[in-house]
C-alpha cells in the first residue's frame, strides 16, 4: 500500500481484527466504514498424536497472531496510534491450561476437533447426568466442549491439579490465551465463549458451581466472563507500539452471526470452515431443542440483555474436502473441487457421510465413521468429489430440518461466509437441497468482520442497529432453489439411509 500513516479517512478510527482459527492466524483492519485496509495471515498446523486426538501448539497460535497483526497494521499503513480498538474472535472450545506467573502452557492444548475425552462423556452418561448439563449449559455432552478437556487434563498430570487448586494454573479458551499475553495478564473471557464450555449456565450467566463439582475443576482455574462488546483491557505498548483497547470478543460463529447482522429472531447464517456452523437468532430468550441442537449464548453488548441463539455443529465439511486433497489425492488445491465436481452431472449414485471424527448436530454420534456408498464400476473421481459437496449441504439441512421444529420463525433464507462460501457450485447446491433462497456477502470473511463490529460497538463508535443497516445491503449472489421438493426430498432421504449405515461404526467394533 502507498498511503503514508494519516493519509486515507478510513484508518480515522480503525479497527484490528484479530481472528485466530483451527488452520491459520489472520489480522485484518478495517476502516471506519468496514472496509478493509490491510490483512496478513498465515497457517497453523494440529497435530494428531493418536487417532481421533488433535492437539495444537499453543505458542504457535500466539506467535502467529501477533506477527499477523503486525504485519496487517503495516500493509494498511496506519499508525497504531489510529486504531481505536482491537477485536477478537477464536476457534471455540480449544482448551489450554497456562502457568498465571509464566504465561507459559502446561499441558497439550486440545483442538475442539479433538475425540480424545469421548471416554469421561460416556461416564457423565452413565450417571445419568445428561439432561442436566444440557438443561444447565444448553450443550448437549461431548467431547467437543471444553469441561471433559479440562478434567481429562487434569486427571493425566495430577500436579496440574494441585496447582489449579493453588490458583497456579489457569484455564482459557483460545480468546482468553490470546487476551492474556496481549494485556500482560488479563485473565477473561467473553460470554460466548464462556457458554460453549460445558461449564457455563446460560440463564444464571455464571460459571456452574454443581458442574464444576461434578467434574472436580477448581473454580480459581476459569477467567472472568463480560459482555462481547465492553471493555477487556489493552493491547500493551510494548507488543504493538502503542496501547489499544481490546473491546470486542466472540467466538468464531457468534461473531459471524453478528457480522451478518442477523439482529432478528429467525436470521440465521452458515459458515463453511474445517466444519461448518449453522446458528439461528432466537431473541433475549434461551430456546431448548428437542432435535439435538445446541442453545447458546449468540452475542451480548455491554449494558444490555444477551441474545441467545440455537445451533447446530458439523464436524467435518471443509475437513472432507483437505482430506480428498491430502489423504486420497483427487485434487492438488482445494478450489479444484468445483472443477471436478462439476465434471460429472450428478453424483453417479455415490453418497459419501463424511463422519471423520463422528457426527455432530443432529445425529451426534462420536462412534460414526465416514462411509462412501454407492461405489459401481463407472464411478469417477468427479463423483466422489460431487458427493463431498452434497455432503456438506446435505449436513446442513440436517440442522436447518431441526432448527424448523424448534425455532419459532421460519428460515426464510441463509446467509453464508467461510472460505468454502466462494463455491459457486456448492451454494446452488445448497440452495436446491435446502429449498430456500441461500444469500452470500461481498466479502466472506464475516467472522473477521463481526469481530471488528463487536469492538467498534464497544468502544462507543456505533450501535448496532447502524452495524445491520450498513451490513444488510452488501449481497454479492443470491442463489434460488432450481429443483422440485420431490427430487429434493428423495436425495435427502438417500442421504438418511447412508448416515445410518455409518452410525455406530466404532462402537460395533469394540
Amino acid at each position: 500500500m502507498t498511503n503514508r500513516p494519516g493519509s486515507d479517512p478510513g484508518s480515522q478510527g480503525a479497527i484490528l481484527a484479530l481472528d485466530q482459527g483451527t488452520t491459520s492466524s489472520r489480522a485484518i483492519v478495517y476502516g471506519a466504514e468496514g472496509e478493509v485496509l490491510g490483512s496478513a495471515q498465515r497457517p497453523v498446523t494440529p497435530s494428531y498424536p493418536r487417532s481421533g486426538w488433535v492437539n495444537q501448539d499453543a505458542d504457535q497460535l500466539w506467535d502467529t497472531i501477533l506477527d499477523v497483526a503486525g504485519k496487517a497494521i503495516h500493509r494498511a499503513g496506519i499508525a497504531v496510534g489510529q486504531l481505536a480498538a482491537i477485536g477478537i474472535t477464536n476457534q471455540r472450545e480449544t482448551t489450554i491450561l497456562w502457568d498465571r506467573h509464566t504465561g507459559q502452557p502446561v499441558a497439550p492444548a486440545i483442538s475442539w476437533q479433538s475425540r480424545q475425552t469421548a471416554p469421561l462423556v460416556e461416564a457423565i452418561e452413565r450417571r445419568g447426568r445428561s439432561e442436566r448439563y444440557h438443561r444447565i449449559t444448553g450443550l448437549k455432552p461431548d467431547a467437543y466442549f471444553s469441561a471433559t478437556k479440562i478434567a481429562t487434563l487434569l486427571e493425566e498430570f495430577p500436579d496440574l491439579r494441585r496447582r489449579a487448586e493453588a490458583g497456579e494454573v489457569v484455564f482459557g479458551t483460545v480468546d482468553s490465551w490470546l487476551l492474556w499475553h496481549l494485556t500482560g495478564g488479563e485473565h477473561r473471557t467473553d460470554i460466548t465463549n464462556a457458554s460453549r464450555t460445558m461449564l457455563f449456565d446460560i440463564r444464571t450467566r455464571d460459571w456452574s458451581d454443581e458442574l464444576l463439582t461434578d467434574l472436580d475443576i477448581p473454580r480459581l482455574m476459569l477467567p472472568e466472563v463480560r459482555a462481547s462488546a465492553g471493555n477487556f483491557g489493552a493491547a500493551s505498548a510494548d507488543l504493538l507500539g502503542a496501547a489499544v483497547p481490546v473491546c470486542g470478543i466472540a467466538g468464531d460463529q457468534h461473531a459471524a452471526l453478528f457480522g451478518h447482522a442477523c439482529l432478528e429472531p429467525g436470521e440465521a447464517k452458515n459458515t463453511y470452515g474445517t466444519g461448518s456452523f449453522v446458528l439461528m437468532q432466537t431473541g433475549d430468550r434461551p430456546v431448548e431443542s428437542g432435535h439435538g441442537l445446541l442453545t447458546t449464548v449468540a452475542w451480548q453488548i455491554d449494558g444490555q440483555p444477551p441474545c441467545y441463539a440455537l445451533e447446530g455443529s458439523i464436524f467435518v465439511t471443509g475437513a472432507a474436502v483437505q482430506w480428498l486433497r491430502d489423504g486420497l489425492g483427487l485434487i492438488r488445491q482445494a478450489a479444484e473441487i468445483e472443477t471436478l465436481a462439476a465434471s460429472v452431472p450428478d453424483s453417479g449414485g455415490v453418497v459419501f457421510v463424511p463422519a471423520l471424527t463422528g457426527l455432530g448436530a443432529p445425529d451426534w454420534d462420536p462412534d460414526a465413521r465416514g462411509l462412501i456408498i454407492g461405489l459401481s464400476r463407472g464411478t469417477t473421481a468427479g463423483h466422489v468429489a460431487r458427493a463431498a459437496l452434497e455432503a456438506i449441504c446435505f449436513q446442513t439441512r440436517d440442522v436447518i430440518d431441526a432448527m424448523a421444529d424448534d425455532a419459532p420463525v421460519p428460515l426464510t433464507e441463509l446467509r453464508v461466509d467461510g472460505g468454502a462460501a466462494a463455491n459457486d457450485m456448492l451454494l446452488q447446491l445448497q440452495a436446491d437441497l435446502l429449498g430456500v433462497p441461500v444469500v452470500r456477502p461481498a466479502v466472506l470473511e464475516t467472522t473477521a468482520f463481526g469481530a471488528a463490529a463487536l469492538a467498534r460497538i464497544g468502544a462507543g463508535l456505533d450501535t448496532a442497529e447502524a452495524h445491520a443497516e450498513r451490513t444488510r445491503h452488501r449481497a454479492d449472489r443470491r442463489f434460488e432453489p432450481a429443483i422440485s421438493a420431490d427430487e429434493r426430498d428423495s436425495r435427502h432421504a438417500r442421504w438418511r439411509r447412508a448416515v445410518d449405515r455409518a452410525r455406530g461404526w466404532e462402537r460395533d467394533l469394540t
